[in-house]
């Protein structure tokens, strides 16, 4: 009898964040005090755009091994912390109002090669008000992907090499616009930096920031933050996981992702005050603490595919005895 996962797992329970956070608000009201802006971000932003573009003119006379070594060593983390850089933006947690922070990202995507942050925001707040419900939340993986992919570690780690493109094609499925004014902006500012680096420091400095990005996001440990994130890895309900390992340091606490789903109005310093604040309930939540072992333990497992998902048909509402628990 075949193992091969064919199918996710189906849930009638409602979004486990909007129970926790009622929950951890009535027991610790102070959390909310945790709740603002950190425009310091931005100079982090400059500081990582700074030290992409530095590496790149650097590089952009160097031998091949050593662009793709510094793009793995150096430049994937870079490019990752930019990441996590304008998903701060995408939920208004540096600057008073939209438009400062959709700058902010603007500046953020520069090394990134091709224009995503705008786009990124429409779709992430979809996925964290709609979590698990696969019209409507593009962190999940289209049903033809995973059938694709399933659970062959080739397949995997090809997955892996080419996520920003299957990223790329679960948007189409989202009832939301992707194209705006804001959008076009990102583009043109986009391609001219994109020129830029191509004109004044020439094609291996472009190469070496688009390596980074395809490493940050793929066939890399820092890879398996996406796995780490939602993947069904330790717990066969337990929709989201939190990282705590070493590397939070140079990913900007992004590891935290229970913490952040249950508060997403908080900036990335203090995401650990809120483990620290309330912590029974997060130490009684199973976390990893290694993405390198994460990484390839989804690779080679059997077990674990794309499949390895919480689907729910609908967004599904909270009992009113829960409710009423909470309050």
């Amino acid at each position: 009898m075949s193992n091969k996962p064919t199918d996710f797992t189906w849930s009638n329970e409602p979004n486990p964040h909007h129970v926790r956070v009622r929950q951890i608000l009535k027991q610790h009201p102070e959390v909310k005090g945790l709740i603002g802006k950190n425009p310091y971000t931005f100079l982090v932003i400059v500081g990582l755009v700074a030290a992409q573009v530095g590496l790149s003119y650097w590089l952009r006379d160097a031998s091949w091994w050593l662009i793709i070594l510094m793009s793995y060593v150096a430049g994937a983390f870079i490019s990752h912390a930019l990441w996590v850089m304008i998903h701060e933006t995408s939920h208004g947690l540096i600057f008073k109002g939209k438009v400062p922070n959709l700058l902010a990202g603007i500046i953020a995507n520069l090394p990134h090669i091709f224009a995503s942050s705008v786009s990124f925001q429409r779709y992430h707040l979809k996925h964290h008000a709609h979590q698990g419900e696969h019209d409507l939340d593009a962190d999940l993986p289209d049903f033809w992907e995973a059938r694709l992919v399933s659970n062959n570690p080739l397949s995997k780690m090809l997955w892996f090499l080419f996520f920003p493109i299957f990223q790329i094609t679960r948007t189409a499925r989202l009832n939301i616009s992707l194209f705006d004014r804001w959008v076009a902006i990102n583009w043109i500012i986009q391609l001219a930096f994109d020129v830029a680096i191509f004109a004044f420091f020439g094609p291996k400095a472009l190469i070496y920031m688009l390596i980074s990005f395809c490493l940050s996001v793929g066939l890399h440990p820092l890879g398996a933050r996406w796995i780490q994130e939602h993947y069904l890895t330790l717990d066969p309900v337990q929709e989201t996981y939190s990282y705590y390992g070493p590397l939070n340091t140079v990913a900007f606490n992004v590891g935290f992702h229970n913490e952040h789903h249950d508060f997403p109005s908080i900036p990335w310093n203090k995401l650990p005050q809120i483990k620290n604040t309330a912590p029974s309930y997060y130490d009684s939540l199973l976390s990893h603490k290694s993405w390198t072992k994460l990484f390839f333990w989804f690779i080679f497992d059997p077990k674990l595919s794309l499949y390895s998902r919480v689907l729910r048909k609908e967004k599904v509402k909270i009992a009113k005895e829960t409710e009423a628990a909470a309050n």
